[in-house]
């Protein structure tokens, strides 16, 4: 296992070097921020200091290349829009992203699952056909449409919860969380519903198809024919062989949804990262842009590396072959 991570690893930081060149030559090849970030009125002298203290007076391959030497000592950059590190724009406002992501995929599992399961094992059933009938909405419907929905039901015409914003916070470990407030769970529950919408879609159909399947396996019908009980045949038998393509999809679906956020955290005002790379693409803020995509390569490779590490807890022929290799 330690000498498949640390393949893993190395092959992780090839990964790493070749996006950083693609993300750095497609966002610094495109557009010039100077147009954006000094008025129309300036001189020439005025608007050849801006470019040479944002260092774009340099060739493409030098920018590059202090760009990376720049980031294995940890700096992405300052931003051209607010003279801050870029990593640390994107970090304060990491916790929010995160959070919706979280609860965004507990919701997705804690209905998926057991929807999927029902639909899979009495597929016949009204209650069965239903579920699949609905988890094609899920799939069909698209995110901003939702989420407008929502706050035309549930925060306009109802008056349940709030329409947007992130409410009340409490620290945790020194991270700002809504879910341990009343009013931040209120401001919560829409977004994330709205960003889990598709993915309980997806693990109903995933659940469902794996469920079938196992029911047709010989263990199961042997561990029928021995006298267990449907929970523990369902439970031991069908589920936990289900789980290996169940969680393959949840992790790089994790992934998805912190990177693809962007619609959800618009239409509720969210302020978390989404909002954050709207707003620096607005003005072509490059440093904060290429250390977001940088970012969510890092966490791709990261959450690839963590489900290759589950697949060998949960299945042990993973864990031979890879001895075998």
């Amino acid at each position: 296992m330690i000498v498949f991570i640390i393949r893993r690893l190395l092959q992780s930081v090839g990964v790493l070097l070749v996006m950083s060149l693609l993300v750095f030559v497609g966002v610094y090849a495109i557009g010039n921020p100077v147009d954006v970030l000094i008025s129309p009125d300036a001189d020439q002298i005025e608007r050849a200091r801006t470019i040479a203290a944002f260092g774009l007076d340099k060739p493409l391959w030098q920018q590059y290349f202090i760009f990376i030497g720049n980031a294995l000592a940890g700096d992405m950059g300052r931003s051209f829009a607010f003279s801050t590190p870029a990593l640390t724009l994107i970090f304060e406002r990491m916790p929010a992203t995160l959070e919706l992501a979280v609860v965004a995929i507990l919701i997705a599992v804690g209905l998926g699952i057991p929807l999927g399961l029902w639909a899979g094992l009495r597929p016949q059933g009204i209650a069965g056909k239903s579920i699949m009938a609905v988890s094609i909405l899920g799939f069909s419907l698209p995110t901003f449409w939702v989420g407008l929905m929502l706050i035309m039901v549930f925060a306009v015409q109802l008056g349940w919860l709030p329409s947007s914003g992130r409410g009340t916070t409490r620290l945790l470990l020194g991270v700002p969380v809504s879910f341990l407030t009343v009013d931040g769970l209120r401001h919560l529950l829409m977004p994330a519903f709205n960003l889990a919408l598709f993915n309980i879609a997806l693990v109903i159909r995933l659940t469902r198809a794996g469920a079938q399947e196992a029911l047709l396996q010989d263990y199961v019908k042997f561990a029928r024919a021995k006298g267990l009980t449907n929970t523990r045949i369902i439970g031991v038998h069908v589920l936990k062989n289900i789980l290996i393509p169940i969680v393959t999809v949840i992790a790089l679906q994790f992934g998805s949804i912190i990177a693809f956020a962007i619609v959800t955290e618009s239409v509720f005002a969210w302020p978390g990262m989404g909002k954050l790379i709207i707003d620096s693409i607005r003005v072509l803020d490059r440093p904060v842009i290429v250390a977001y995509l940088m970012l969510i390569v890092v966490l791709f490779i990261f959450i690839n590396l963590a489900v290759d590490v589950v697949y060998s807890l949960l299945d042990p022929r993973v864990r031979l072959s890879e001895a075998k290799g």
